[in-house]
């Protein structure tokens, strides 16, 4: 009887403290028309790019627009490391990782987008690369695994960030970095809806409350802050 008792107690311990800490991440509000009306320390939360606007991501101009292949060469990658491509969507930076490293870990919460990205890979001739499907809750990634994970345009759309966050960190060894690309909310001159841009002293803000600290601050994209994260 009294062991039964001691583990409803810890139940209701871990059922009231899981609570406060979602509640304390997250509030509400009426959405704003970009946004979902989730706020997180201090930011509304933008809506998802769905599949149907996967052509935006392999439009021709994003060479000159983003320098893609300058962010990849920034990413200092080795054939031997394990990396993690979140929100890879069509697979625009899967292909342009893969061949510089040994896995890429490509994870999307649409099937969609994960089946555009298998079909690139194999018209590449791409082979190590592995397709998780993700939620909005979970990666799925492997734990105590990662030397990188890269999100690119896509931390700000995270509907749940505290917990996705949380299993990145996870999800990498102990020397593990994270890097943000996201637009430059400090710069108007940017042609991206406000809350699809991010500045620099939101996203620290951000992965210090989950426990990331600052690696990198690099300003070398024309239009991106390129920001990569350690672990505290």
């Amino acid at each position: 009887m009294i062991k039964t008792f001691l583990n409803i107690i810890l139940l209701y311990y871990l059922f009231f403290q899981t609570g406060l800490v979602w509640t304390q991440s997250y509030s509400f509000q009426t959405p704003t028309p970009d946004g979902i009306g989730k706020i997180y320390q201090g930011r509304e939360i933008s809506k998802v790019m769905g599949h149907l606007g996967a052509s935006w991501l392999e439009r021709s101009t994003r060479i000159d627009e983003e320098n893609p292949n300058l962010a990849v060469d920034l990413l200092q990658l080795r054939k031997d490391m394990l990396v993690a491509d979140l929100g890879a969507g069509t697979g625009y930076f899967t292909s342009k990782m893969a061949p510089k490293c040994s896995i890429v870990y490509a994870v999307d919460i649409q099937q969609e987008m994960l089946d555009l990205n298998a079909k690139q890979m194999s018209k590449k001739g791409i082979k190590n690369v592995e397709f998780i499907l993700g939620s909005i809750n979970q990666t799925r990634l492997p734990k105590n695994t990662l030397d990188l994970v890269l999100l690119v345009d896509v931390y700000h759309e995270l509907e749940n960030p505290y917990e996705i966050m949380n299993d990145i960190k996870l999800a990498l060894n102990d020397s593990g970095k994270v890097v943000l690309i996201e637009y430059r909310k400090e710069d108007p001159s940017v042609p991206i809806k406000p809350l699809h841009k991010m500045g620099i002293d939101q996203m620290i803000k951000e992965m210090n409350f989950i426990g990331l600290k600052l690696h990198r601050n690099i300003q070398k994209l024309p239009i991106q802050h390129m920001l990569i994260f350690s672990k505290l």
